[in-house]
């Protein structure tokens, strides 16, 4: 797939480096000289570019782009501007970083849903969750067994875990099932909000847009995953 990097700080450079040796296309783009020679050798292709200067970000090939990532952190009304610039340039899929509750909240004023919180979240899970489709995030409890959130697949759609029997064919348990609904935030601009269903059981049915919750072995979950 291809990636377009803006911003090649900590987390940024980071997420690149990861996503290009998965094996993508990235392109990491950074207004500072200095970052861009720093890391040619290990992204894909890097670019020096003003991202917050529309007439700069025209020439950034964002239509052939499967996501864009915002990742500037050291300055929020930069990192502000280039999304909304990415937004301008109807950008198929947006991925922004947020380092506080306010910029959070333009951000989702502006329509983008997926917001990442670099203190919380490592460029390594989120490289993860970009590189697996369907996948969305996990939480490793020991070296062997992980949690891990993933899309309800299409052929699970309507099915309930007794006739699935993921415990028979993958070692696998479904702790819950979580779907997402709209609420309004602080300034009145809808969004989608998590909502966490109850604990799951043979009779739970698996929802088109559903979010499955899974326990078991890191090789089984990649078994399924596969």
């Amino acid at each position: 797939m291809n990636y377009l990097i803006i911003g090649l700080g900590n987390f940024g450079s980071s997420l690149a480096i990861k996503l290009t040796q998965l094996g993508h296309e990235v392109i990491g783009v950074d207004r500072s000289m200095e970052k861009v020679e720093m890391f040619k050798d290990d992204i894909t292709h890097t670019i020096c570019l003003d991202c917050t200067d529309i007439h700069a970000a025209k020439n950034l090939p964002v239509k052939d782009t499967d996501a864009v990532v915002i990742c500037i952190g050291e300055n929020e009304g930069e990192s502000i501007m280039a999304t909304a610039l990415m937004k301008q340039l109807k950008v198929k899929r947006i991925i922004s970083r947020a380092v506080s509750t306010l910029q959070e909240t333009i951000i989702q004023a502006m329509g983008i849903e997926e917001i990442v919180h670099p203190e919380k979240d490592s460029a390594e899970r989120l490289a993860r969750v970009l590189n697996t489709e369907g996948y969305i995030d996990s939480f490793k409890l020991t070296d062997n067994y992980s949690i891990i959130k993933v899309k309800v697949p299409e052929k699970y759609e309507g099915k309930s875990l007794r006739e699935l029997d993921l415990r028979n064919d993958f070692n696998l348990t479904v702790l819950t099932t979580i779907r997402t609904v709209q609420k309004r935030n602080i300034i009145g601009v809808k969004r989608n909000v998590i909502q966490v269903k109850e604990v799951a059981n043979a009779d739970t049915v698996l929802n088109k847009d559903e979010v499955m919750v899974i326990y078991g072995h890191v090789k089984d979950i990649e078994r399924f995953m596969g």
